[in-house]
């Protein structure tokens, strides 16, 4: 099969990087927009733009009988949901297959079946994934929860089934607080997912956060490709990651990836997807969710594997087989190339965080050896208030890590946006701090230096 033509189901840079990779591929595209995103770059680039309605996302990218009569009346082959918005919405997944449209991702009862997270916290858990102590099923009442809890000790985490993002989460540390918060996080979860189904896990203090990248094809052919440290985030949103953690020795990424390779066949997995961990002070690492998607930080997946992910995703959808498209014999162990960071550059205040749209007064945009910017910004252009804050991915690579930081350090000093604020300030702060250059880092890195408040503006 060959695509003639993808539908860009999404926004800003991840739309255009689709784009980038369909160019190289020789396929048409199609963006889809808002009116707030009328004059953005993935519009100008694509071979056919449709706006989809206007600047609220319920009303425009989140539209789906909208997106699927764009791609219907362009006579698109495919549908590519990039991440967020309708790329883990299992309905999409099942109407683009119903309407002879193909979706680059797993197929619906997958992405369905990975949306409920104690549902993929089973089917890790039966492929021999370790998990964290937690509940079997979603919580039915808060007398169960606080049953469990006793059970398997305090602190505790109540998490949203259909959840993520930070949203339908609470950190419970006594049996007295355990009702309330229970049902504060059903409410959040639902106005957030109508679905107000938790479920429970023991809470790790200040873990790190390790990702793995998985590939699957249609042939049942899986290849894990490394891991990510997310550890640098707050309230759950990460800021900076990086490929290969530091604290993820051979042997431990040996042995978790064929147990991912093991669950993802058993599940029927296919395209990309990112198995989440969090690695306790022992270097133990335990599941928490499959995110059915590219993902924003792949970039750094990308710079020491040297696959590119996104065309990747392409090609396994068109049911081509992972040995046509990794540039390694078959059964060759992977081997990981030097060291790269990914910083997030948010138009955000960096000493508040609080968001700062706007339009850009004045850009430059780094380059030189071994750095990346996967953007959607311009001179003159606007970031709107409607969606997430993301300017920019600033991507550095290095034969050590050790240089991917020094590479980073001058690219952040050289990149220059103004018209509106940035978080560029708070990622030099950041790769300053020894902590850091040491790899001492944890999801509690930036409440324990202090080098940005840890609660809601």
């Amino acid at each position: 099969m060959t695509f003639n033509k993808i539908l860009i189901a999404n926004r800003g840079e991840i739309a255009l990087r689709i784009i980038c990779a369909c160019k190289e591929m020789g396929i048409r595209t199609v963006a889809v927009y808002s009116e707030a995103d009328r004059h953005s770059l993935h519009t100008r680039f694509a071979d056919e733009a449709i706006c989809i309605g206007p600047a609220k996302s319920s009303k425009s990218y989140l539209d789906l009988p909208a997106v699927i009569s764009a791609a219907e009346i362009t006579n698109a082959d495919a549908v590519h949901p990039g991440y967020g918005f309708l790329s883990e919405n299992a309905d999409f997944a099942e109407v683009c297959e119903t309407s002879g449209l193909t979706f680059i991702g797993p197929k619906a009862s997958v992405i369905r079946q990975m949306g409920l997270k104690q549902i993929a916290r089973e089917a890790m858990s039966q492929a021999g994934v370790p998990i964290l102590p937690g509940s079997k099923g979603v919580l039915e009442s808060s007398e169960e929860a606080l049953e469990l809890a006793e059970k398997i000790g305090y602190p505790v985490m109540l998490k949203a089934s259909a959840g993520g993002g930070g949203r339908g989460m609470r950190i419970v540390r006594n049996a007295a607080d355990l009702p309330n918060l229970l049902a504060q996080a059903e409410a959040e979860a639902s106005a957030a997912f109508s679905n107000g189904a938790m479920y429970m896990e023991k809470l790790l203090e200040n873990p790190r956060h390790i990702e793995f990248q998985v590939l699957a094809d249609q042939h049942g052919n899986v290849e894990v490709l490394g891991e990510r440290e997310c550890s640098i985030q707050r309230r759950h949103q990460k800021l900076i990651e990086e490929s290969p953690s530091t604290a993820v020795t051979p042997e431990l990424r040996t042995r978790i990836s064929e147990s991912l390779q093991s669950a993802f066949k058993a599940i029927g997995y296919t395209n990309a997807g990112t198995v989440e961990f969090l690695m306790d002070a022992n270097g133990d690492l335990y599941f928490i969710e499959v995110n059915a998607r590219i993902q924003v930080e792949h970039p750094v997946t990308e710079m020491v594997t040297g696959v590119d992910l996104v065309k990747s995703q392409i090609r396994i959808a068109a049911g081509e087989n992972l040995d046509q498209i990794l540039p390694w014999e078959p059964g060759h162990l992977l081997q990981l190339r030097g060291h790269a960071i990914e910083c997030r550059i948010n138009a955000e205040h960096p000493e508040t965080l609080v968001p700062s749209p706007g339009r850009i007064t004045g850009l430059n945009l780094p380059g030189g050896a071994g750095i990346r910017v996967d953007t959607a910004a311009y001179q003159d252009g606007v970031i709107p208030p409607y969606y997430d804050s993301l300017v920019a991915k600033l991507i550095a690579h290095g034969a050590t890590r050790t240089e991917a930081i020094a590479r980073m350090k001058r690219a952040l000093d050289m990149f220059v946006v103004e018209g509106i604020y940035t978080s560029i300030p708070l990622h030099q702060r950041i790769l300053n701090h020894p902590d850091f250059a040491s790899g001492k880092i944890d999801t509690g890195f930036l409440a324990r230096t202090g080098l940005v408040p840890d609660k809601k503006p």
